[in-house]
Formats: structure tokens, C-alpha cells, sequence
């Protein structure tokens, strides 16, 4: 999913989330743009989405974004800083 010219939407549970941790609509979009995905969700509806690794000032950031593509759009649907107890060392993979 190219992130370019496309419009950010950002869902209240994302937005939510952001505000909890003090990240910005700009971190974000960094983190996408940057990022690389880790997963991908291609049956999720009612669009495919995907897991994107990204960093911001040297935190790890987990953005789960989906991709309408006929309009456009990628639609934030949450924002997180992998937990290292559940995630590897590198926050690529979930730990068993």
C-alpha cells in the first residue's frame, strides 16, 4: 500500500490511543511512510488493512491501518508501542 497522495483517517479508538501516548497525527504518518509492515490483514473488512513497524524519536510504533483504495484513503485504526514482553526484540514478531 503506497502511502503517497492519499488522505490519513484516523479512527476515535486511533486518535484515542495517540492522545494516551502523546503521539502526534505527524508521527504517525512518519511511521507509515517510514515504516515497514510486519503483517498483513487482507481478509480484514471492509478493507484489507496491515500491521506497519515504524519509529518515532527512537520508540517503536505499531500502526494498524487499513487501505480504501477507491477513495484514497488509509484509515487509522489504532496506534501502539509494541509491548517487548510480547513482541521480539526487533517488535517484528509476536513472541509464542
Amino acid at each position: 500500500m503506497s502511502d503517497d497522495a492519499r488522505q490519513l483517517i484516523f479512527r476515535v479508538h486511533a486518535v484515542q490511543r495517540m492522545f494516551e501516548r502523546g503521539l502526534t497525527a505527524n508521527d504517525v504518518s512518519a511511521a507509515l511512510a517510514a515504516g515497514e509492515t510486519i503483517e498483513d490483514y487482507p481478509k480484514d473488512t471492509p478493507y484489507p488493512s496491515r500491521l506497519v513497524l515504524g519509529w518515532v524519536g527512537g520508540r517503536p510504533l505499531h500502526v494498524v491501518a487499513a487501505e480504501n483504495a477507491s477513495a484514497r484513503e488509509i484509515i487509522v485504526i489504532t496506534v501502539y508501542e509494541p509491548d517487548p514482553i510480547r513482541w521480539d526484540s526487533d517488535f517484528k514478531r509476536r513472541r509464542p
